[in-house]
């Protein structure tokens, strides 16, 4: 694929309210997970569902956009790259509406994690070639970094905001005003010119079908298992045998001349192939924490949504603040060794929070090191962008952008429901062994006790669980209370070992990163067609 350098029409030049448009979009893509994170509690209640059904929807909405943001990359190319990004508006639009006015865990998972999930897929690449299409020079760095400001500042205040609107008003509002500021950004549709693509238009179709079925496969192993479901190995490896097969039909068809989903060339780059790496792995981390900490707080601390947004305040207001202050103070240091100081952080400020969840009487016990892996996350949200797309030249960029953008989403899909699943396994481990080594139940209720949890392993609260057993004897219900409050910390210190695992491994590639030579934005490293 390659893309001119510009399509801006001679003699005009794009609105600065363009730039704000599309600002406003990428907060309502990014704060739209955190309001599903902080809101869970108050979701399950209201649809009498469960915490794993909505982490599973989380999750799917992730991996949906993961799995085909390729795809949608190429819908952009051929049909125009205006219409795949009103298209994925109208997708989160109805994903949003859908969840203001959802019944049941069915339309969430249809309405909001399907046709939000491919709203997404069509969304983002589409606004990297818009403003790439739209401005020139000084505008463009600018509607870039107003963008990228947009994606922190949602991530900052995304667990404010929602858990605000959910407790003193209705998640439901939240979602609502999401479809409001939608309304505002199509209404604007009228500044956008189309960035025209001048590649090959031919559809590699077997590519498509290979990307999501790798993709798809692997974080849909993970969501089965953690759903104690069936055939999860089977699963997953038809999902590796798809991404190994994947890899090799773009290769083979770069060889013959036929155009690929992706250019295989892309990842000559050692720069480019580091710089995914480290996104997936960044993405890993972000979302097994983001799954793992609001549940603590709402499940264990027993946090409305507006506590839990409080407490999670130190990790998303320092992510946004060194974000900011790293672009502004950091410039001129090796984006590798600033790379190597955000793994750190975020590895460091996690693994303190170990020995801190089965202590902690309050979400505030958890305030420094959130702001330690917040900061760490804040470093590499300011450099990896740059560091991966710096090789790349500017024809290619678009494309290099879609490749990035889905290692994003599918980390960020992985890591969600792999800690969710791990949280969940181990909290029916820890709970069965108790109850099978209690001097307290009987053999017949451990036996109950764990085909129960077989079945439905489920993080609760203690006062949900109080009374569930209401109609049981003093002493057994004290002793199943006793039991649950000392699994669930222990669940919740496991599952955050992935996104610790996962900052070890972002760590340990930057000592190999830099042994690399940093190439500054502005450089070219042309792909070889």
């Amino acid at each position: 694929m390659t893309e001119g350098a510009s399509s801006v029409p001679a003699g005009t030049k794009a609105s600065p309210k363009l730039a704000i448009l599309l600002a406003m979009a990428m907060f309502v893509l990014v704060v739209d997970t955190s309001l599903m994170n902080v809101s869970i509690s108050a979701v399950v209640h209201d649809l009498d569902t469960t915490v794993s059904g909505v982490q599973s929807a989380i999750a799917l909405e992730a991996l949906v956009s993961a799995a085909f943001i390729l795809i949608g990359s190429k819908v952009g190319d051929l049909f125009g790259r205006k219409r795949a990004y009103i298209l994925g508006l109208l997708g989160y639009a109805v994903g949003a509406l859908a969840m203001a006015l959802a019944q049941s865990l069915t339309a969430i998972i249809v309405f909001w994690a399907l046709i939000g999930g491919l709203g997404a897929s069509l969304l983002l690449p589409a606004m990297q070639s818009l403003i790439h299409g739209n401005f020139e020079g000084r505008a463009q760095v600018k509607a870039y970094a107003l963008v990228g400001a947009a994606a922190a500042l949602a991530a900052a205040v995304g667990p404010l905001l929602g858990g605000f609107i959910t407790t003193y008003l209705s998640w439901r509002v939240a979602f609502l005003l999401e479809v409001v500021v939608i309304a505002i950004v199509l209404a604007g549709q009228g500044l956008i010119h189309d960035a025209p693509y001048t590649g090959p238009r031919e559809v590699d179709v077997g590519g498509a079908i290979l990307s999501v079925l790798g993709m798809g496969g692997l974080v849909s192993g993970i969501l089965v298992w953690q759903e104690g479901g069936e055939y999860v190995g089977l699963i997953l490896a038809i999902g590796a045998i798809c991404m190994a097969a994947f890899v090799y039909w773009l290769v083979r068809r770069k060889r013959r001349g036929r155009p690929t989903l992706i250019d295989p060339g892309l990842f000559s780059s050692h720069v480019f192939r580091f710089g995914i790496s480290q996104q997936m792995l960044q993405q890993i981390a972000l979302g097994g924490t983001m799954i793992a900490l609001p549940i603590y707080l709402q499940m264990v601390l027993e946090y409305d949504a507006m506590q839990a947004g409080l407490s999670l305040a130190p990790l998303s207001l320092s992510m946004f603040g060194m974000a900011i202050l790293a672009e502004k103070k950091l410039g001129a240091r090796r984006p590798s060794s600033l790379i190597r100081w955000g793994f750190t952080l975020l590895t460091a400020g996690l693994a303190v929070l170990i020995p801190i969840v089965p202590r902690a009487e309050s979400g505030w016990a958890l305030a420094a090191p959130l702001v330690a892996a917040g900061v760490g996350l804040g470093l590499l949200v300011s450099q990896l962008n740059n560091y991966t797309l710096g090789p790349i030249s500017p024809e290619r960029v678009s494309e290099a952008a879609g490749v990035n953008s889905a290692a994003g989403s599918f980390g960020l899909s992985f890591g969600l429901a792999f800690a969710g699943a791990i949280m969940l396994a181990t909290l029916s481990f820890s709970f069965t062994n108790q109850a099978e080594s209690s001097t307290v139940l009987s053999p017949a209720e451990q036996q109950q006790v764990a085909q129960a949890l077989e079945h439905d392993a489920e993080v609760m609260t203690n006062t949900a669980l109080e009374e569930q057993l209401a109609k049981q004897p003093e002493q057994v219900r004290a002793e199943i209370i006793h039991i649950n409050t000392t699994a669930r910390p222990i669940a919740l210190q496991v599952a955050l070992g992935i996104p610790i695992l996962a900052g070890l491994a972002g760590l340990a590639n930057t000592f190999r990163m830099r042994r690399l030579e940093d190439r500054p934005p502005s450089a070219d490293l042309e792909v070889a067609d």
